[in-house]
């Protein structure tokens, strides 16, 4: 019996930001699947301004060895315990996913892409949720870092904008609760701008 698919409305409210993965592996193909629908968020121009660096399946335990080394340059000042307790949220993870934009020169461009980008992520997120795999964007201090940076090749004029990590979990988290949009909407009137 094939599963229904979420509506698009249940998909985002139903969406939870996953911090406690179980461990088990998501299948490299399942994000490349992923990735393939979410790629038609909208850009400006049809610039599809952003590229992937992905780490899944055995390569994850190849990207934890580097996020060791090169991800926050204080871990190597703690001793053994700490730096797994500190690795955790990352080893509990299955997969990674780097989202990589232009820093274009012009304002204008730039803030295009990062909100084209960002539309992509949240597709990405959606389309995983679908499917059943947790993810978390997250946006440590570290991926601006210059020798993590060289680690995942990312050339001058380019910046991550997210790690965004997939996995499984046995937990759906609580909802937090949302300011109702009645409370941020200011409604236009004509006489509103005198």
């Amino acid at each position: 019996m094939d599963e229904q698919a979420l509506s698009v409305r249940d998909a985002i409210i139903s969406r939870r930001s996953i911090k406690s993965f179980n461990g088990q592996p998501v299948e490299q193909r399942d994000i490349t699947d992923i990735l393939e629908d979410a790629v038609w968020a909208p850009n400006h121009g049809n610039r599809n301004p952003w590229r992937f660096v992905l780490a899944a399946e055995e390569n994850y335990q190849e990207f934890l060895a580097v996020l060791r080394e090169f991800g926050v340059p204080k871990w190597k000042e703690l001793n053994e315990e700490t730096l797994e307790k500190q690795m955790i949220k990352f080893t509990k993870a299955s997969a990674a996913l780097f989202v990589i934009v232009p820093e274009d020169a012009r304002q204008k461009q730039r803030h295009e892409d990062f909100a084209a980008a960002s539309i992509l992520i949240q597709n990405v997120m959606l389309l995983a949720w679908d499917k059943g795999i947790g993810t978390c964007w997250k946006t440590p201090g570290f991926l601006d870092d210059p020798k993590f940076r060289a680690q995942l090749g990312v050339q001058p004029g380019e910046r991550i904008i997210s790690m965004l990590q997939f996995g499984h979990f046995d937990e759906l988290p609580k909802a937090k609760p949302r300011t109702p949009a009645e409370e941020l909407v200011t409604y236009w009137q004509e006489d509103s701008a005198e």
